[in-house]
């Protein structure tokens, strides 16, 4: 459970809008379910009173949001960011996607996520309602005359399983206490797939984006895609937001997106979070990665404003395309 109350976030809030200093806040808000919980923009105190939300499913990175809410407000807008949201606020900064004076960061420390597709492996459909303990999450179902007892670690998310970072690196005004980064089994899953044969791992990726039913949850929501126009959204492109014809377009629109966002994706897990058929997309760029640490050394894109990528930052050094290959292959 979170340690930062929700009280506390909009008393900071109220104070902030009330004052003056910002114009609005970017938060969260409940959905049609305890655990559907979106992003929103509040711009009163009675509306933070009513409907703000803090608890173990805010997961939505709301640094993409500032790209589009920061057009045509006048003044800043106060965002709460999570320590792996602050990644992308740096990345978004560093591409020129928003004003970085029109954004006011309340950095927000916390303890992980929980999966709801992993709460539900656990008491099948039929939620309806959710009590946050100390330790623990009380479901109660349709189906059962008890709540279902859950203990937080069952029920984490990968992406906070693996975190990488309990350590805002960027905030107007910090919450509590920060933490630190952390040594992360990230790239474990990624070796895994690496280890199989190229049939296995066709087998597997085949398997996986087959599943795909081409909602673009995964784009629409990914703070490295914010170009205005998407190459997928042309209709001349043959693959306007449609259903796969066959096997090489199911692939192609997640190749093309795992390289399009290459060296820039901070590995915040949005993509996996949101795709309604539970596709690991983030294990495609977890392996891009892990090749670029790998070949140009240690970088974390979003880590500091300003720093570019191994893949635009030409040194005499850059490894040989013959040497990656056998690096690869050994």
């Amino acid at each position: 459970m979170q340690k930062i109350s929700r009280d506390k976030l909009i008393k900071k809030a109220s104070n902030l809008l009330n004052s003056g200093i910002v114009r609005c806040v970017l938060g969260w808000k409940r959905g049609e379910f305890d655990y559907d919980i979106t992003p929103n923009v509040f711009t009163t105190e009675k509306e933070l009173i009513d409907d703000f939300v803090w608890n173990d499913f805010c997961g939505a990175n709301l640094s993409k949001y500032l790209v589009s809410k920061t057009q045509g407000v006048d003044g800043k807008i106060l965002v709460f960011l999570k320590p792996c949201d602050t990644y992308s606020f740096n990345q978004l900064l560093t591409e020129h996607r928003f004003d970085r004076e029109r954004a006011y960061v309340i950095a927000v420390p916390c303890e992980g996520m929980a999966d709801i597709n992993k709460i539900k492996q656990i008491t099948n459909e039929g939620i309806s309602s959710i009590e946050f303990n100390e330790d623990t999450l009380s479901i109660s179902t349709l189906y059962n005359e008890e709540p279902i007892k859950i203990a937080y670690d069952r029920v984490l998310s990968e992406r906070c399983l693996n975190c990488k970072s309990k350590k805002h690196v960027v905030y107007d005004e910090l919450l509590g206490d920060d933490g630190e980064i952390l040594e992360s089994n990230r790239f474990d899953e990624v070796e895994k797939i690496e280890k199989m044969s190229s049939e296995e791992r066709f087998e597997f990726w085949q398997g996986e984006l087959s599943r795909c039913i081409r909602c673009n949850a995964c784009r629409d929501v990914c703070p490295a895609c914010t170009c205005e126009k998407c190459v997928f959204d042309n209709p001349e492109s043959g693959v306007e937001n449609k259903a796969s014809a066959n096997s090489f377009e199911e692939k192609l629109f997640h190749i093309i997106r795992a390289y399009h966002v290459a060296g820039r994706c901070t590995d915040c897990g949005e993509c996996s979070r949101v795709c309604p058929q539970n596709i690991p997309l983030h294990l495609l760029n977890r392996k891009f990665i892990k090749d670029i640490n790998e070949f140009y050394g240690e970088f974390q894109a979003g880590e500091k404003i300003g720093m570019r990528s191994p893949l635009i930052d030409y040194t005499t050094d850059d490894i040989e395309p013959n040497e990656a290959v056998n690096r690869r292959d050994s």
